[in-house]
């Protein structure tokens, strides 16, 4: 294989694993949720999109969202799997800080063979979810589990454990965990904002503010 052919087979990886995780945080899955994801234009997402329906690895629905087909589910979940294990390996062994692990680990999740995932897997004690939360794909399930609700759902003086925040975005990584909003965390609905104002959360003893942006993409379940 080429290297210009290994950089085609990485870019198809990155778009199908892009399609999995916005199915599983933010569904369904549009030409601009894979654009934000990828960080590229929507003209480029669409134009990738298109290129993977015709290999048969996504489908289009009627209401304009994506799934991956079988085969696209598949290679998607194996680089999903990969990616999540080389973050856990990143925070848990190595202590890098989490606002890196994501970026970081995208490196590593092309060229971890076979073995080297078995090994992972046994020295990382068979972890069941990455650093932010998300569930890594084993034993061949490959289905995208129901999503938890977000936690701008919910009202004053309830509490809430943190499920999963995104991964992808260092920017609010880097904020949730300045604000101890992390996977485990018990947090504690203080204020509403409103229309569309911020949530005022406790976390332990202390009292911060949160966007409501940032709420919709944080993942949580009745305490």
């Amino acid at each position: 294989m080429t290297v210009h052919d290994i950089a085609k087979t990485e870019r198809m990886e990155m778009y199908l694993k892009a399609v999995y995780t916005v199915a599983q945080a933010a569904p369904p899955v549009t030409i601009s949720k894979v654009a934000d994801y990828m960080g590229v234009s929507a003209p480029s997402s669409y134009e990738m999109l298109k290129r993977l329906e015709g290999q048969g690895l996504l489908r289009s629905g009627a209401g304009g969202g994506y799934r991956l087909t079988s085969s696209g589910l598949e290679t998607a979940t194996r680089v999903v799997r990969r990616l999540r294990l080389a973050e856990r390996l990143l925070t848990d062994i190595l202590r890098l800080d989490l606002r890196l692990v994501y970026a970081e680990a995208c490196k590593l999740e092309h060229v971890i063979s076979p073995e080297v995932e078995a090994r992972l897997d046994e020295v990382l004690g068979y972890p069941q979810t990455c650093p932010h939360g998300w569930p890594i794909p084993r034993d061949g399930a490959h289905a995208v589990p129901d999503a938890a609700p977000t936690l701008d759902r919910f009202d004053v003086w309830d509490r809430v454990v943190v499920v999963s925040i995104p991964e992808e975005d260092a920017a609010v990584v880097d904020h949730l965990a300045a604000v101890g909003v992390l996977p485990g965390a018990s947090v504690l609905v203080r204020e509403v904002g409103p229309v569309d104002g911020p949530l005022t959360v406790q976390v332990d003893q202390q009292i911060r503010a949160i966007g409501r942006e940032v709420a919709r993409r944080v993942r949580v379940r009745a305490a």
